[in-house]
């Protein structure tokens, strides 16, 4: 929707924007679309990075165990084998996925102020004038930007690890597990709206729960994203940019239209 619109409509709800939108929305400006692509290889070379350093390192914690296949001369050698060889790829497995959702927290604490600068970009060409202009780039912001990515990212290791825990619970837990996903994504989000308002942790939770609907469906493809294996890395370095406009946009349209129920004359 054009700025001029929002100009006419500024008092009248907006309608949920949907994620074909938010796309179409980028691909027609070429400011947010090349920084979108520049935030699309430096997530994945910071993630990449650190996935191979966080694995490297638990490999060498592990290492002699890994190589070190046991003697299978007798029966009891073959159990031992068998109880290795599960065990070693068990270990594989869950190291990479930890070490996956480590790098990756750990890439989006680094790049929070440039996703800050695409989020603040996205909802300045969406709202044109009606656009709530904040205190601009500074170093202390760009500070406070990074201590927000960093508090997140720290947020999301504890909800991985309750997650893990949760998890060995049969159907719910997996369900538990999900959910955490879902709501803890939408967060990561919201983070970069949010954090230009000077939000703090407490606040940005608080709103999740009091839109809970809507966080659902902001978080929903990020979350099934991010748990499938090997592919991971790729669709969240692609679908981070889209899903930071995605959610700039629909958190300006909530916040807009509770402004416009709260100066609407109540009904005779």
């Amino acid at each position: 929707m054009d700025a001029h619109n929002h100009q006419h409509r500024k008092e009248r709800p907006l309608p949920w924007v949907p994620l074909s939108s938010s796309a179409y929305f980028i691909l027609r400006n070429s400011r947010l679309l090349g920084w979108s692509l520049l935030l699309v290889l430096i997530t994945a070379g910071l993630t990449w990075g650190g996935f191979l350093l966080t694995t490297d390192f638990m490999d060498t914690l592990i290492g002699s165990f890994i190589h070190t296949e046991p003697a299978t001369e007798s029966w009891w050698g073959w159990i031992k084998f068998s109880g290795w060889l599960v065990a070693k790829y068990l270990f594989l497995i869950v190291s990479r996925i930890v070490a996956f959702f480590l790098a990756f927290l750990a890439a989006y604490s680094l790049s929070a102020p440039l996703y800050v600068f695409l989020s603040t970009s996205a909802e300045k060409v969406y709202c044109g004038e009606n656009f709530e202009a904040d205190e601009g780039f500074t170093i202390s912001g760009v500070l406070k930007d990074l201590w927000e990515g960093i508090k997140i990212g720290s947020f999301g290791i504890v909800v991985t690890i309750i997650a893990l825990f949760v998890s060995f619970v049969p159907v719910l837990g997996q369900l538990a597990v999900f959910l955490l996903y879902t709501y803890y994504s939408t967060l990561m989000f919201i983070d970069y709206p949010t954090s230009r308002r000077r939000w703090n942790l407490g606040r940005k939770i608080g709103w999740i729960r009091e839109n809970s609907s809507f966080s659902f469906r902001l978080g929903l493809i990020p979350a099934v994203a991010s748990m499938i294996p090997l592919l991971n890395l790729i669709l969240i370095a692609l679908i981070f940019p889209l899903f930071t406009v995605h959610a700039t946009l629909n958190f300006y349209v909530i916040e807009h239209n509770k402004r416009v129920l709260l100066k609407s004359p109540p009904s005779p």
